[in-house]
């Protein structure tokens, strides 16, 4: 697809979104029971950002790279084309059941692909809102959603693709590698694992309090670079405690589980998954559940230890454990024994400690003084490092992710440099000085 084309389509997507802003607004009320606010914020202002992005930016990805050649190859103009893959398959998840069907499918668009989009099953209002926008906007020779249960994903994944893009869990990506590797599919896998969060004893305790809970219990806890757990220096410990409880409040109310924009678990089986890990350590602060409407209070727990089950998974619910440490090597030492996570967050004002911890630590990408919003920046990379996933998006790196760079030579035809041929007098020593 040439210029004009990949631009039709982004511009398609967002009218789509716009002109079924208040469908969206249902379905993942329906779903969730996300708001409008939480909604707009994480859902579709997300994506209104990514495809304004692309457009503004698009044409210049799509330029070939100039390169240089050594002196071997004189006479030749070297350059990489950003070449589409083909066919890609998008398998996305429920917590974010819009944003993280379409943006992956805009940036393979972007890159002259044709996409396939397998929403999940869990979030079923959206999944179906998706197919019927999406067969009512689009040649399905471009873009197409397939919906079903796993049995249908797993008929898809038997298909020959050209990419497969899957965000999901660690255990189901890889069932995803796996597949692909029948047909030697290149794949990009967004995965999760156990994002620690540590507040050290210099840093601005209100502040982080109060960016914690927000990147915590947003979507209640239900989002992949959520903090999982918190590590916190003992001195600061009761603090940060007492100001987290007052932003849960203020964000929430003091009854959660009446609050009517409060996001629900996405389903039975997930709740009571949840519900098992309130019986580790004390819970400071809520605690309570709703099993008719699905939801978890904002929930604190102390006295924990890496043998609660609580500890042996992704947590991925409004469910915060909380370890203490005397000294910032202690907590970094442990947390490095750990599988590679997807996202890690440092609040402390001391330059050299932060250079320290995100230099010593590997995650896939995080924040200093802050939770989650790195994500929303169109210029880093979004993805994780190996058990949190492999291959990054967003941005250009979405275009770069589903472009194939294709290596190009053209070679002058008006004279021939003998060097390279057997036979010649001079060849050996010349090539010598030239490639020794």
């Amino acid at each position: 697809m040439d210029y004009s084309v990949r631009k039709q389509q982004l511009q398609k997507v967002k009218s789509m979104l716009k002109e079924n802003e208040a469908s969206i607004y249902q379905a993942l009320k329906a779903d969730l029971n996300k708001s409008k606010h939480e909604t707009l914020t994480t859902e579709l202002g997300f994506l209104y950002m990514e495809i304004d992005h692309t457009l503004k930016q698009l044409q210049n990805w799509m330029e070939p790279i100039k390169v240089a050649a050594p002196i071997t190859h004189k006479g030749t103009k070297n350059y990489i084309l950003k070449e589409p893959f083909g066919v890609c398959l998008v398998i996305s998840p429920w917590n974010y059941p819009l944003q993280l069907a379409l943006a992956p499918a805009i940036g393979a668009l972007a890159a002259g692909n044709c996409v396939i989009v397998k929403p999940s099953e869990e979030a079923k209002a959206t999944s179906a809102l998706l197919r019927k926008m999406i067969d009512n906007y689009f040649d399905p020779s471009f873009l197409a959603v397939v919906e079903g249960e796993k049995e249908t994903a797993q008929e898809l994944l038997q298909q020959r693709f050209d990419y497969i893009f899957f965000t999901g869990s660690t255990a189901i990506g890889r069932i995803i590698m796996k597949e692909a590797s029948n047909h030697l599919t290149p794949v990009t896998l967004e995965l999760g694992g156990k994002s620690p969060v540590i507040v050290d004893k210099d840093a601005n305790i209100n502040l982080a309090a109060k960016r914690i809970a927000w990147g915590k219990f947003t979507n209640a806890g239900q989002t992949c670079v959520a903090p999982d757990y918190l590590y916190v220096h003992e001195k600061v410990k009761f603090k940060l405690i007492k100001s987290m409880k007052k932003y849960i409040r203020s964000f929430y109310g003091r009854t959660p589980l009446n609050n009517k924009d409060y996001i629900r678990i996405i389903n039975e089986k997930h709740f009571n998954r949840l519900s098992k890990f309130l019986t580790n350590g004390s819970i400071l602060h809520g605690g309570a559940t709703d099993p008719l409407t699905l939801k978890i209070e904002p929930t604190l727990l102390d006295k924990i230890t890496w043998e609660d089950s609580v500890m042996q998974e992704e947590i991925f619910g409004p469910i915060l454990p909380i370890l203490t440490f005397k000294e910032i090597e202690e907590a970094v030492s442990v947390i490095r024994k750990q599988e590679k996570p997807l996202a890690l967050y440092y609040f402390g004002e001391n330059g050299q400690t932060q250079q320290q911890i995100m230099q010593y630590l590997s995650f896939g990408g995080g924040s200093i003084n802050d939770t989650v919003l790195h994500l929303a920046n169109p210029h880093l990379p979004f993805g994780g490092v190996g058990e949190s996933g492999m291959g990054a998006y967003h941005g250009k790196f979405s275009f770069d992710t589903f472009s194939h760079k294709k290596s190009i030579m053209k070679q002058s035809t008006k004279f021939d440099v003998p060097f390279r041929y057997p036979g010649g007098k001079i060849s050996d020593s010349i090539l010598k000085k030239i490639m020794k």
